[in-house]
């Protein structure tokens, strides 16, 4: 970056502002979460590249925003890919309403990843349900998150994380049978 010194820290100016301006370490958030993030993002997008990009948008976000955050730093860093990766379906939602499909090549890389450890059923059911539903099964068993976490990263009550769940299996049982046990 050429017109801008590092400090005595090392880091640049622009950085040290931001981090210190919302009290989080977002180089220990982004080793903490980043993984996560992705994997939650790849279960939307089908797609570890976009989900890449989408956690990465995330990020730059909260460093460019004027955003004051405290503890819960995880849960909305959590909303926003959720977000971003919901914007992503609709782009291609979009796209593919207007441009011929064209398939996408396999990298040899997803072959182990999200793709080969879900079922292509289940994910295609999980996607079927309403956005909440699917939000909060998704969080809760693809991320092992807590009901708490649930319901602070989507901003609603842990009730209400209860309630999508038990409707949300209700629907995954009577759409998958093997699932009924």
């Amino acid at each position: 970056m050429a017109g801008l010194e590092r400090t005595p820290t090392g880091e640049l100016p622009v950085v040290e502002r931001v981090v210190s301006q919302t009290q989080v370490d977002l180089p220990g958030l982004y080793e903490t979460h980043y993984r996560r993030l992705v994997k939650l993002a790849s279960f939307y997008t089908d797609d570890t590249e976009t989900a890449e990009e989408v956690v990465q948008d995330a990020f730059v976000k909260l460093l460019n925003g004027n955003y004051r955050i405290d503890s819960n730093a995880g849960a909305y860093l959590r909303s926003m890919v959720l977000n971003g990766a919901r914007s992503q379906l609709r782009k291609r939602k979009v796209r593919r309403d207007y441009v011929p499909d064209v398939p996408r090549p396999v990298d040899a890389a997803e072959v182990g990843g999200v793709a080969a450890a879900a079922s292509s059923e289940i994910v295609a059911a999980l996607r079927s349900l309403p956005q909440k539903q699917s939000a909060v099964l998704v969080l809760r068993y693809f991320l092992d998150l807590s009901e708490a976490d649930i319901a602070q990263t989507l901003g609603i009550a842990r009730g209400s994380v209860k309630s999508h769940a038990s409707r949300g299996l209700a629907k995954l049982a009577r759409t998958i049978p093997e699932l009924q046990a």
